[in-house]
């Protein structure tokens, strides 16, 4: 049965209590308060809606994780970076990166990221937990990615492209400063032959559980601030 979340309370169903049809639904309800969207991170559940629906929370086992020393760079791709095209910077514009990934897409019929959740996540990161990959060509906004930075995990949202390898070169960017910084653990939440081309795998979701409770409070050195980063 699926549980419904009061408004006053913040405790999300153990993960196991997940369904299985559909993969993962956990529970629904609630809101997307700053506290909330921060206690369902951390218990391993995100939130995913359409419009007109109610708020519903996922927790999908296995798990679509990437361990970021592990990642795989094209060779392709690599020569773009080394070409040096694009400028990546990190937090310099975090609600045009979003609005951009709730944008229509020519594969997709409306988008998850709502007005509410655009408000929501921009809140995460007026208070210094959501973060956003810009990646610019000649001062125009290209491609970008957004998600949260928790301990030693990072759990990524949403990205966007509007030029060739523009989404894909500020990933590898990013993922290259996870590194350096201590990050363990990225992640992808479901599936995609995109992730997949990095390298990212399936996880048990008892596994990434056990990622949580080891990681989540551990410190890293990762430094946000507004800046170009290549």
């Amino acid at each position: 049965m699926l549980t419904w979340l009061q408004r006053n309370n913040l405790n999300f169903p153990p993960l196991e209590k997940a369904l299985r049809d559909p993969d993962g639904l956990l529970a629904a309800g609630g809101d997307l308060s700053a506290d909330r969207l921060i206690a369902a991170y951390r218990h391993g559940c995100f939130p995913w809606f359409s419009e007109g629906q109610p708020i519903l929370w996922w927790s999908p086992d296995p798990r679509t994780v990437l361990i970021p020393e592990q990642i795989h760079i094209s060779r392709s791709l690599a020569k773009v970076m080394r070409q040096q095209r694009y400028q990546v910077t990190f937090d310099q514009d975090f609600a045009a990166v979003i609005e951009a990934c709730a944008a229509p897409r020519d594969y997709a019929d409306g988008t998850w990221i709502t007005g509410a959740m655009q408000s929501a996540y921009i809140e995460l990161h007026r208070r210094g937990h959501a973060h956003s990959v810009e990646v610019w060509d000649d001062g125009v906004l290209v491609g970008g990615l957004y998600g949260l930075a928790i301990g030693q995990l990072f759990f990524g949202e949403s990205m966007f492209s509007r030029a060739d390898n523009a989404s894909k070169v500020g990933f590898a960017t990013l993922v290259e400063r996870l590194v350096a910084w201590g990050f363990v653990l990225i992640d992808c939440q479901v599936h995609t032959q995109y992730l997949h081309s990095f390298g990212a795998t399936a996880m048990a979701r008892s596994t990434f559980a056990h990622y949580l409770q080891k990681h989540l409070d551990q410190p890293n050195i990762a430094d946000w601030l507004p800046r170009r980063v290549s």
